[in-house]
């Protein structure tokens, strides 16, 4: 058998749930860093290019290796590569939270990237092996998706609190004792499961290529806006990260066992979904910098006010991936990824249109409700497509993969908002004129979303039935499974 099972959860409920919470963590650790990074710069006087590296060195080591990660936990063992993450998740927590130096705390921060890469592809893979494809799996999706807008508003709200109250060092070690409940719990609520057909021999021409491939694109993107998508570096790493794609290309197609089997990457769900996942990805993060920077910069909210105005999109969120699940089980893939990036789309125009003067119920709120949802809708779809017609063995795979492109899409997203809007404002910090970057920045998102709407058509119609462990990955249109 393919999958060897060394004890059975006490119910698909506490699996979920134990999944769930370490997705809550990971989304709650991102979001009140952010917050904290003013106070982070100055506790350990970092200057302002160096406090970035808080955010980047954690970025480049998770997108960078997901890809690896979800392969291990494939070839080792899920839950045993998602203890190891969430142990890693522990002690990079603990040390970043007794962090003496800047130097100290930007190593940390690239340590918990690398253990963020272990744990979210293997506790997607294990949700997927969890739940069988169809409803329950969609469902269980809904819920993974939903539990990350939940975790992005509690840090929205902890964040600052906990910065303002009790320092810096709290917002890394506030995760300290639910990750250890985790850990403690995942022997007695989860299974084991790996690809027992392989011989357990890493790929390592493929990971090393890919690895060097994603880091070398993250780093160009995240560093364009500052030294420009002109400059040498930006250039050098982007045709770098072109040449690494093709060794990695070359070198799979040798491989006796490839890290990426290039049948999956001929799969229509698994190319076409996380396309989808990489641009709501780009309009999600591109729409979360744009509307910290104007109602802070342009309305004079406090890093409080403005976390508690945007808090109404993640919450309409969480109703939001049910409403996609529930949609993608009765009208299928395309229809679903449309009605949300016609919603991202409308969001994105409205904003564009917030004025200097602009108040939270007139201009705000509402274009923030119909973003949540069209992001809901589209975050979960995107997996759900993704994850759709992959055989056990290479679910781990195609965790990553898709964990992959969100980090990806994010980054790009970020790094293509920020360029345009400080392009348009041209050094200027008059109100006005920031102002005017920042529209500029959410008409670039609305295109996006123009871009997802045309790229729905490749989608396909509906489920497909799931490969067979040992056969073919190619897809079988069909109709969506039912438990």
């Amino acid at each position: 058998m393919a999958d060897t099972v060394t004890r059975r959860p006490p119910s698909r409920t506490a699996a979920l749930v134990l999944l769930c919470l370490a997705s809550f963590m990971m989304i709650l650790d991102s979001q009140i860093v952010i917050l904290a990074l003013p106070s982070i710069q100055d506790g350990l006087g970092l200057p302002p290019a160096q406090v970035q590296w808080v955010l980047t060195a954690n970025a480049i080591a998770f997108g960078g290796l997901l890809l690896f990660g979800g392969r291990l936990a494939d070839l080792l063992g899920r839950r045993r590569m998602f203890m190891i993450g969430v142990a890693g998740f522990t002690v990079t927590s603990i040390i970043s939270g007794l962090a003496w130096e800047g130097q100290v705390l930007i190593a940390a921060r690239a340590l918990h990237g690398l253990s963020s890469a272990l744990m979210v592809p293997s506790a997607l893979s294990i949700l997927m092996n969890t739940f069988p494809e169809g409803r329950e799996r969609n469902r269980a999706i809904a819920a993974w998706s939903a539990v990350g807008g939940v975790g992005a508003v509690v840090g929205l709200f902890v964040g600052g609190g906990l910065t303002t109250v009790l320092g810096w060092q709290w917002v890394f070690l506030v995760n300290v004792p639910v990750v250890l409940g985790v850990l403690l719990a995942t022997p007695f609520v989860l299974r084991e499961s790996r690809d027992q057909r392989r011989d357990r021999t890493l790929d390592v021409a493929g990971a090393a290529t890919i690895t060097g491939a994603l880091v070398a694109l993250i780093y160009a993107v995240v560093n364009a806006p500052a030294v420009g998508w002109a400059d040498v570096q930006t250039l050098g790493l982007l045709g770098l990260a072109v040449l690494l794609v093709a060794l990695f290309v070359l070198a799979e197609s040798r491989s006796a066992a490839p890290l990426v089997p290039l049948r999956m990457l001929a799969m229509r769900t698994v190319t076409t979904g996380n396309l989808l996942m990489a641009l709501v990805a780009m309009i999600a993060w591109g729409e979360g910098v744009m509307i910290s920077l104007f109602t802070q910069q342009v309305l004079g909210y406090s890093a409080f006010e403005s976390g508690l105005a945007s808090s109404v999109m993640p919450i309409v969120a969480v109703a939001g991936a049910y409403v996609g699940q529930a949609l993608v089980n009765r009208r299928g893939f395309k229809v679903v990824a449309a009605a949300a990036a016609i919603a991202l789309g409308a969001a994105c125009l409205l904003l564009a249109r917030m004025p200097v003067d602009a108040t939270f119920l007139a201009h705000i709120m509402v274009p923030l409700a119909v973003f949540g949802l069209g992001l809901g809708m589209g975050n979960t779809t995107a997996s759900i497509v993704a994850l759709t017609g992959v055989a056990e063995p290479e679910s781990g795979l195609a965790s990553g993969m898709n964990a992959a492109a969100f980090q990806i899409g994010g980054a790009i997203g970020t790094a293509v908002v920020t360029t345009v809007a400080v392009s348009v404002t041209a050094g200027s910090e008059a109100v006005p004129d920031l102002a005017e970057g920042f529209q500029a920045g959410f008409l670039v998102l609305a295109v996006v979303a123009v871009i997802t709407l045309v790229s729905s058509v490749i989608l396909p119609r509906r489920a497909v039935s799931p490969a067979p462990a040992g056969g073919d990955l190619e897809p079988v249109e069909g109709v969506p499974q039912t438990t």
